[in-house]
């Protein structure tokens, strides 16, 4: 979900404390399957809602249109309130929406209170269902169910200046390696710009060297997990990140504390050669360098190889208390449908999660190609698991990043200090 990471740690905090509790739904609020009435839906609201809105109404119109008897109310709810918000539906069923949208990297917590409905049966039957790509759905399910439609999703690549690159006589990089020698190259060149703007606090561009050199953050182990980002491959994927904050790349000094939007912004704002960015970050990009730049995927450690982006993204849930649970299933298959995934995208800029309208727009918007490679060459999410709340809260992955860049601290031992504290959250 594209929220502020001091946002997000207050409200997984919440998130977690919720997750670690005994399931808060009433066991004995079931739902139900009326097919007139309200039907009450939650969706986020966004910083400029009304192309959102505007494509949610047109769904609205024809929805309605299709069931006599049937409103659909819209409750637009802050990111900033959410965990709120949702702690009150999980303890009063009663005032639970019938339908939500929400993060993917939230779905272990929600699943863990038994709100929310198991989709998978409703999913494998849909007519849309197999066009799913398999990675983005699989960051909807826990424990092998299903409990939320993807709705868009959100991937990350290398945006790097054309114009720096052509007045240095640099090609893009086509191995991690290679991005490490150009962004120093660049450097050297001028001082003035980063090689690259990254930083100790941008997790989601240092989890593609971990994936890329074969590290995985934990395994799971029968119903337990166990943390893997202290093994050999891990913590060289972590030392390969941690490298680009050098004085001859991205100074520690400006760039340990660096978050994932400030690393944007410094791209955005002509301080950098590269950055690792997401689609969703294209438009504030464009208004700064217009025709400046372009955008590949993030390489792996091979020539030719593309390094596995984590798949962040939104999910459509039911409720388990909706006493409308056909319909609300059907409503959200409407907004997920290729046509409305398709509106979203025009509205809001939102990458499809329906591989052939990726295809499709992909070959007709050139923009597009390297995020839609970068999801079709597979992805990577964090483990399902409530914990990963807690963890993230904690931040204890940019802690050890911070460590090691600003020397408080060796690789390894960073790692086994963050192995110990993921396993903590895991066992407890």
């Amino acid at each position: 979900m594209r929220i502020t990471r001091t946002i997000a740690a207050v409200m997984l905090t919440a998130l977690a404390a919720a997750a670690c509790s005994p399931p808060q739904s009433d066991p004995a609020a079931e739902g139900g399957d009326q097919q007139t009435g309200p039907l009450r839906v939650w969706l986020f609201d966004e910083a400029n809602r009304a192309p959102k809105e505007a494509v949610v109404q047109e769904a609205i119109k024809e929805f309605e249109a299709a069931h006599d008897g049937v409103t659909v109310d819209v409750q637009w709810v802050a990111v900033e309130t959410r965990a709120d918000k949702f702690s009150g539906a999980f303890n009063d069923p009663a005032n639970a929406p019938d339908v939500a949208e929400f993060g993917n990297t939230d779905v272990a917590s929600y699943a863990e209170t038994g709100a929310l409905a198991d989709l998978t049966a409703d999913i494998e039957s849909w007519s849309a269902g197999e066009d799913l790509l398999p990675s983005v759905l699989e960051t909807a399910k826990v424990d092998g169910k299903t409990y939320g439609l993807p709705w868009f999703t959100g991937i990350r690549a290398l945006y790097y200046r054309t114009d720096v690159f052509d007045e240095l006589g640099l090609q893009p990089p086509r191995t991690l390696a290679e991005l490490t020698e150009t962004a120093r190259e660049v450097r050297a060149a001028k001082p003035e710009m980063y090689g690259i703007s990254v930083g100790g606090k941008y997790t989601y561009a240092m989890l593609p060297f971990l994936w890329a050199h074969g590290g995985e953050l934990a395994e799971q182990q029968g119903d337990r997990w166990q943390a893997t980002v202290d093994s050999e491959e891990a913590r060289a994927g972590v030392t390969a990140y941690t490298d680009l904050i050098k004085p001859d790349i991205c100074p520690p000094e400006q760039c340990a504390d660096m978050t994932g939007t400030q690393s944007v912004q410094a791209f955005a704002g002509g301080q950098a050669a590269m950055t690792v960015g997401g689609d969703f970050n294209h438009k504030a990009i464009e208004e700064g360098l217009t025709g400046k730049y372009d955008v590949v995927p993030l390489p792996g450690t091979e020539q030719g190889s593309i390094a596995p982006a984590f798949a962040g993204g939104n999910l459509l849930g039911v409720f388990q208390s909706s006493q409308r649970g056909s319909l609300a299933v059907e409503f959200i298959q409407l907004l997920g449908s290729a046509e409305y995934q398709s509106k979203m995208y025009e509205a809001m800029g939102n990458l499809p999660t329906l591989s052939s309208l990726q295809r499709e727009l992909s070959a007709s918007e050139e923009f597009l190609e390297p995020f839609v490679t970068t999801l079709q060459s597979g992805t990577k999410f964090v483990p399902s698991t409530p914990a990963w709340s807690l963890i993230d809260a904690q931040q204890v992955l940019p802690t050890a990043a911070q460590q090691i860049v600003t020397g408080q601290q060796q690789p390894d031992a960073a790692l086994a200090d963050a192995a110990q504290q993921m396993n903590d959250a895991f066992n407890g």
